[in-house]
């Protein structure tokens, strides 16, 4: 998932509790909240450095499932694995009567070579925690460990899901379908979850009045077949490279010409494949693309019209066979339920501070987390700012832009961001599980390094 994330200009800025930007204690010991534990911040900051520099992608996520696995265990979760097949995982804690909460986070990484230069950067060629998995787990394990050691302060079940693929969008619904999530470990009252994104670390945003926050999409992979040969004798090859690249530049287009100008509507072309070397003249090449729009009915135009591009492309360039278009995943427009969501905020602002709660745009990134809404489950979802002062400070004032997500450079604050995403994953199902979640015992502190 990519964030690109537009906050009110008036919540924007990082300030100190005495009015200056920065971070640290004073930055996240809001309202005068408690700082979190040194020993609980020190295992949830453990676990994020050995899950950046190990990252795995989906479908591959072993070793980041054992992992959140082995800590829920150790804080008295009934772990069952496997859910939905593949490393889907849920963890029960059961608190007496109440109301259910879920917790998600995901598990993977992405195809992404890092270039951060941290001293715990990713150890696995070619694959990198760019979007902020690893620090979602770690905050979901923080949090966790705040509600199971302070149990007499709410009643209820607590469940956590760990998702395989969400990189792929196809993570979610075999765990609620194949897995069936609900049926088996009880529909939730509520479902959180947060992602990282580019706003000053320290900080959550949410949507606001029942707008959207993420787009829907569809992701297709396309092959267009050609007759290949020699590089030499172009005349007797139907050149698919070329068929390609004139599919790519047809493709550009759809976007505006498919969706009405107060649409917002995105297609990205993102993998280009074809051929070997450069005197062979390859028989296929292969495109993979992304369609995202808010709506179901501007996602099927779009689909339809890229449909037409890659066939009428392929027709003119005379290809002995029509080209194939498989849709590999489909996601909705997420949509945060309102009463939640405002009710989440308030315990946001109780825990964080009023100022470190901003308000985000309707973003065209995507995620599959709507799936979790199924049976007219309630899901709140907010940002969690991941960008340390000095760079924002630097971004804002026209130096270079914030490494967003998907990246090689992304590299969240980790010191004020794990902290915050604890507190307002904690604060958030305390809410829901019978406290206020304004005396959450967090909000406060840094991870040491």
């Amino acid at each position: 998932m990519r964030c690109e994330v537009v906050t009110t200009a008036n919540t924007a800025k990082v300030t100190d509790g005495d009015g200056r930007e920065g971070t640290g204690e004073a930055a996240m010991g809001a309202l005068g909240a408690m700082p979190l534990p040194r020993p609980l911040l020190r295992s949830a900051l453990a676990l994020y450095l050995d899950l950046h520099a190990h990252p795995e992608l989906s479908g591959h996520e072993h070793r980041t499932a054992d992992l959140l696995a082995a800590r829920l265990a150790d804080h008295g979760l009934a772990v069952t694995r496997a859910v939905g097949g593949g490393h889907g995982l849920v963890g029960v804690l059961r608190n007496g009567p109440g109301p259910t909460v879920l917790l998600r986070t995901e598990l993977d990484a992405l195809p992404v070579t890092e270039a951060t230069g941290l001293p715990y950067a990713s150890t696995t060629p070619g694959v990198m925690h760019a979007c902020g998995h690893d620090l979602h787990i770690a905050a979901v394990t923080g949090a966790v460990a705040l509600l199971a050691a302070d149990r007499d302060s709410w009643r209820g079940t607590l469940l956590v899901v760990g998702q395989p693929a969400e990189e792929t969008l196809s993570g979610a619904r075999p765990m609620l379908e194949d897995g069936r999530l609900y049926e088996r470990f009880g529909t939730p009252d509520a479902v959180l979850a947060q992602h990282a994104a580019p706003l000053p670390a320290g900080t959550v945003a949410h949507a606001q009045g029942g707008a959207p926050l993420m787009a829907g999409s569809i992701a297709v992979d396309v092959t267009l077949h050609g007759r290949g040969g020699h590089a030499a004798t172009p005349h007797l090859t139907v050149d698919p490279v070329l068929m390609a690249a004139a599919t790519v530049l047809g493709l550009q287009s759809v976007a505006a010409h498919a969706t009405a100008p107060a649409e917002q509507a995105v297609l990205t072309v993102g993998s280009v494949r074809a051929g070997e070397r450069g005197n062979i003249t390859p028989d296929t090449a292969e495109l993979s693309l992304t369609v995202r729009a808010f709506t179901e009915s501007a996602l099927d135009r779009l689909l339809a019209a890229a449909t037409r591009v890659v066939r009428a492309q392929a027709a003119a360039a005379g290809a002995p066979r029509e080209p194939e278009l498989t849709v590999t995943a489909r996601s909705p427009a997420l949509l945060p339920d309102p009463a939640l969501t405002a009710a989440v905020r308030r315990a946001h602002e109780g825990a964080l501070g009023a100022a470190r709660v901003l308000d985000a745009a309707p973003a065209t990134a995507t995620e599959d987390f709507p799936h979790f809404a199924a049976g007219g489950a309630p899901t709140a979802y907010w940002l969690l700012g991941t960008t340390g002062v000095r760079q924002w400070r630097a971004a804002r004032a026209g130096g270079a832009p914030v490494d967003p997500n998907h990246a090689p450079g992304f590299a969240p604050d980790v010191r004020t961001a794990l902290p915050a995403g604890i507190t307002a994953l904690a604060a958030a199902a305390r809410h829901v599980l019978g406290g206020s979640g304004e005396t959450v015992p967090g909000g406060g502190g840094e991870a040491e390094s």
